[in-house]
């Protein structure tokens, strides 16, 4: 049997209409990614997702809405609200050099330019400017701008992230 490596693209917020049709929450930078969709698998979390043929798909600035086969009535789409969407890894957009999904980064070990350990990255912020890194430094929070001045470099291979600290960020 072989493991499903899947990547959440969305989480269903509400019904829209009687007929089932889903507004989901993309959780994605490129909410036009959901035109493509022929099929995603549906659930609570990613083991217990099930795989639902997408039959209507329509993305405006106000949200991306959806119809899956697996609901055709406002009651059935009722139940999907908060569940997650998901894609296979596999079939997972390509992204420009220097950029990462946001599940990459979560657990990465964060150390300074010295090389000493500071953190554990536990969260990504989302900001009209840029992200934040949420880094866990025992118990304390630490918030490190994903610009380049502070970011020095990510290595995912070695599960990693290099920051530059200014004075004053750990206090």
């Amino acid at each position: 049997m072989s493991v499903r490596s899947l990547l959440a693209i969305g989480k269903v917020v509400k019904v829209f209409g009687v007929q089932g049709d889903l507004i989901v929450l993309p959780m994605t930078d490129n909410p036009g990614r959901f035109k493509k969709l022929k099929s995603v698998y549906v659930g609570p979390s990613e083991d217990q997702a099930v795989d639902s043929r997408v039959t209507i798909v329509s993305v405006s600035p106000r949200g991306v809405r959806l119809k899956f086969a697996l609901a055709d009535n406002r009651t059935a789409a009722e139940k999907l609200i908060g569940w997650l969407l998901f894609v296979d890894q596999q079939h997972a957009i390509r992204l420009p050099k220097g950029t990462f999904f946001v599940h990459d980064l979560l657990g990465l070990t964060v150390v300074d330019d010295e090389n000493h350990r500071v953190g554990t990255v536990t969260d990504v912020l989302k900001y009209p400017a840029n992200d934040i890194y949420v880094v866990d430094c025992d118990g304390k929070e630490l918030l490190v701008p994903a610009v380049k001045e502070f970011i020095r470099h990510i290595d995912l291979e070695s599960h990693t992230m290099r920051v530059h600290l200014i004075e004053g960020m750990r206090e």
